[in-house]
């Protein structure tokens, strides 16, 4: 009777746990969440920089290193490009033949001048040059877009001029499955480091059509998007809820064998 009130408790511990992470997950307005395995939709037509029509279909022939932004973002954006740059000149993949890079704008009044404006300043700043058509600075009406960024789990709000979000790479697949993200260093304020090994595995995995969680997702789970600092904070309810979670795993194995010693004891 004992051991099954004790397994009772140990379940409304692990239900409470839940509800914490369940509560927190509806809340998501800003962030992302891990799409692995899911396809996006490659129906999804967009504006490329020359103000051409861009139907993602007609452009997945290789994996896809997609980001989200917008240009005129006074925040984040600018040095994740940045390091984007960086890190596509340093990888020993070639773009354009091992994979292509798809940077989206999620501000619908950015045009395709403004587009082009920022993939020259990008592509110059590369040591390493590529053919400009390996990596594309899309626009799009806000629908179109929002479907895209929701089938990739990437979440943003406006509030006022701006737009709050985080950052991240994902690679998709040829056929359009979502198979791995990378996420920039928050904790390095002067620069997003994305590893080039890292990047090229991202690739090479997408190429496979293998999805992989991200290991350093840490990140992302033990913070959040603090809009007034532009910058991630620590968030306390899901911290608390995976310490009541750890703590109910420990107390369920601690009642299990306990009484397995008591009885070896008393032989």
């Amino acid at each position: 009777m004992k051991r099954n009130i004790k397994f009772i408790l140990a379940a409304i511990f692990i239900s409470a746990s839940m509800s914490l992470f369940a509560a927190d997950q509806k809340k998501l307005e800003i962030g992302v969440v891990e799409n692995l395995g899911a396809y996006i939709p490659l129906s999804t037509e967009l504006i490329d920089e020359n103000g051409n029509k861009f139907l993602l279909r007609d452009n997945f022939d290789k994996p896809i290193v997609m980001n989200f932004v917008y240009y005129e973002c006074p925040g984040i954006c600018s040095p994740l490009l940045t390091e984007l740059s960086s890190v596509l000149s340093k990888a020993d993949l070639a773009a354009g033949i091992d994979y292509r890079v798809l940077t989206i704008s999620i501000d619908a009044t950015e045009g395709s001048n403004l587009a082009s404006s920022k993939k020259t300043n990008y592509l110059n700043m590369m040591k390493k040059k590529i053919d400009p058509a390996s990596w594309r600075f899309l626009t799009g009406d806000s629908a179109s877009v929002k479907k895209l960024a929701d089938a990739v789990g990437f979440f943003y709000k406006k509030e006022g001029d701006e737009f709050i979000h985080s950052a991240a790479l994902m690679f998709i697949s040829a056929d359009g499955k979502i198979c791995r993200y990378l996420y920039p260093d928050y904790s390095r304020r002067e620069e997003f480091s994305i590893l080039p090994f890292d990047f090229k595995m991202a690739v090479l995995e997408a190429s496979e059509n293998k999805p992989t969680p991200t290991i350093a997702r840490v990140i992302k789970f033990c913070f959040k998007y603090d809009p007034e600092g532009k910058t991630y904070v620590f968030n306390l309810l899901k911290i608390f809820g995976g310490g009541v979670l750890l703590l109910t795993v420990i107390l369920v194995v601690y009642l299990s064998v306990k009484p397995r010693k008591v009885k070896e004891e008393n032989r």
